[in-house]
């Protein structure tokens, strides 16, 4: 398991974690806002109106209503990303990591609304009469570029399990298990059960679940968050202070947080802001292929919506609620993820300035980094460490409060082997105090609140429906990229292996399945912005004949009445 996930993350550094891919997802966004005058701006009350239904006209083709598409690809992005990513950018980089992620939503109501519009404009009715979208068509019906098409469709296959399926089921069931205690086996059984019933009706019963799920999942969440913020109100100025400083100057090392550098805390958060809101990933253009519009700038105009509600909404809200309590820079007891787990040469005390600058660059890997990996033994008497000459670091922290147990609950006593700061004793458990992250770190802000203890439990419930119905949404994602690879044929067993992978992953390992969703994010992103800066022009042509058109209609209206 730890080898797969090295190769995942040597992976990662050539794709989504490299310096460049955070400046290409940004580079599109600014070039799109700027040619296409601040969509997102000056569109931003037409796009409300048409989700509305006010522009809707009878005999258009599609399975969807407006609403249900932009529910479907809320359902796709309002997730995970949330609830554990946010907590995971803000323990990675930060405070600044949640500005960086308002500036890709912002920019990325922009990329969305190209790639929405160009996706839905080449879309095709398939051999069972429902309709079929997503970049790969534009690529292969329009530049002629089937290669591509078909990159991107595998890619989407990939992802449909890195970023819709795998994450989803295994942050649900972590959460039950902390808030509830329901083994994560049992949770991603039932819930695989229920996701087979709900993806084998096929989009239109996706999206009849879909638009259900999203509005009364959106308010119970927003309103356990209010009840956070409100009761922490003294700490929301330093709150945005924090996120506003750190975010040019790098995340100030505090509390058990020690620290990231400028481009760690923005690379984290471009990747966090993406993996949330998808703008540019070519997901969403795949739901809203499915709507009945026969402009296909009106279906553009709907998907600027979701960035917007999806980041600048729902994650601020989570962000707000896990800086204001300080829950992010504080350490929690938790049982140590191996994956989490480094020991070091040396005693160092985070409580030290001297301790947490040599810290501090070696968990950002500087220049300056004196630190070395640890390879000796911890003598282990009745759970306890008797020796000293290294220290062990969880979660970016320095652990306190360390047991190891075996078989169970019962201490360890003997000697453990410790290689290049991996332990290597397979059968122990280590138990400690340490920095926490993804949703566990968010469950434990909702207990800051007006509600207590009780607020954690708006976790695992919110993300129970976020998660689940992201699922859902990513299963039509890759269902529509396997149509357009295989034909209807490939759609069964795409979707038996989907329900398969739901279950394994909601008892894999936490990291590594984020690590995996930090690739398949990427496989889709590049060719995606790669296609839709080749038709720049096309799109900006195509949203002038839509006003002309609208702007024409209204007047002879107007004239009829």
């Amino acid at each position: 398991m730890e080898a797969i996930n090295n190769f995942l993350l040597l992976l990662d550094s050539y794709l989504g974690s490299a310096a460049y891919f955070p400046y290409i997802l940004l580079g599109v966004g600014i070039f799109f806002t700027l040619y296409l005058g601040f969509p997102q701006i000056r569109f931003f009350g037409h796009a409300w109106k048409v989700v509305s239904g006010k522009f809707d006209k009878k005999g258009a083709k599609g399975d969807t209503s407006h609403f249900q598409a932009l529910s479907t690809a809320l359902s796709g992005t309002v997730g995970t990303g949330n609830i554990g990513g946010v907590a995971l950018a803000i323990f990675l980089g930060g405070p600044a990591a949640l500005f960086w992620m308002w500036i890709t939503a912002f920019l990325g109501m922009t990329t969305k609304f190209v790639e929405v519009t160009l996706s839905h404009k080449y879309r095709v009715q398939t051999e069972d009469g429902t309709m079929a979208g997503g970049p790969m068509y534009y690529m292969d019906r329009r530049l002629n570029m089937k290669w591509l098409a078909v990159i991107f469709a595998i890619a989407t296959i990939i992802s449909s399990f890195g970023t819709g399926n795998m994450p989803q089921i295994n942050n649900i069931a972590q959460s039950m298990q902390m808030s509830f205690g329901v083994d994560p086996m049992l949770t991603g059984g039932i819930l695989a059960i229920l996701l087979a019933m709900v993806i084998i009706g096929g989009i239109k019963r996706i999206a009849a679940v879909t638009s259900r799920i999203v509005p009364i999942m959106g308010l119970l969440y927003v309103l356990g968050a209010f009840s956070v913020i409100f009761y922490n109100l003294d700490q929301i100025g330093p709150s945005f202070v924090a996120i506003f400083t750190d975010a040019f100057t790098g995340s100030a090392a505090t509390g058990g947080f020690l620290g990231a550098t400028f481009a760690y805390a923005f690379n984290r958060g471009v990747n966090r802001g993406l993996f949330s809101n998808e703008a540019g990933q070519g997901s969403a253009p795949i739901a809203h292929a499915s709507a009945r519009a026969d402009e296909p700038v009106s279906e553009g105009l709907v998907s600027i919506l979701e960035p917007f509600i999806d980041t600048i909404i729902v994650c601020t809200l989570t962000g707000l609620v896990i800086l204001s309590s300080g829950v992010w820079n504080q350490k929690h007891e938790n049982t140590f993820s191996r994956t989490d787990l480094e020991i070091v040469a040396g005693n160092y005390n985070d409580a030290e300035e001297a301790n947490r600058t040599a810290l501090y660059h070696y968990l950002n890997s500087t220049d300056q980094n004196t630190i070395e990996k640890y390879t000796g033994t911890i003598e282990v008497e009745k759970g306890q460490a008797v020796n000293n000459g290294y220290t062990m670091l969880h979660a970016r922290s320095v652990a306190e409060n360390v047991r190891f147990i075996v078989a169970g609950e019962d201490p360890y006593t003997g000697t453990l082997r410790i290689d290049d700061g991996r332990l290597m004793k397979e059968d122990i458990v280590i138990v400690g105090d340490s920095l926490v992250h993804s949703a566990a770190l968010t469950s434990i802000a909702f207990s800051n609140g007006f509600l207590g203890d009780w607020g954690e439990y708006i976790v695992p419930i919110s993300l129970l429906m976020f998660a689940f119905s992201t699922a859902i949404a990513w299963s039509y994602y890759g269902d529509r990229a396997v149509v357009y690879l295989f034909g209807q044929r490939g759609v069964m067993p795409y979707r038996i292996i989907y329900v398969a992978g739901f279950f394994i992953a909601s008892f894999a390992d936490t990291t590594l399945v984020w690590t995996l969703s930090y690739v398949a994010i990427v496989l889709m992103t590049l060719p995606n912005l790669l296609g839709i800066m080749l038709l720049r022009r096309e799109m900006k042509d195509t949203v002038k004949a839509y006003w002309q058109d609208f702007d024409a209609e209204q007047a002879k209206k107007k004239e009829e009445q």
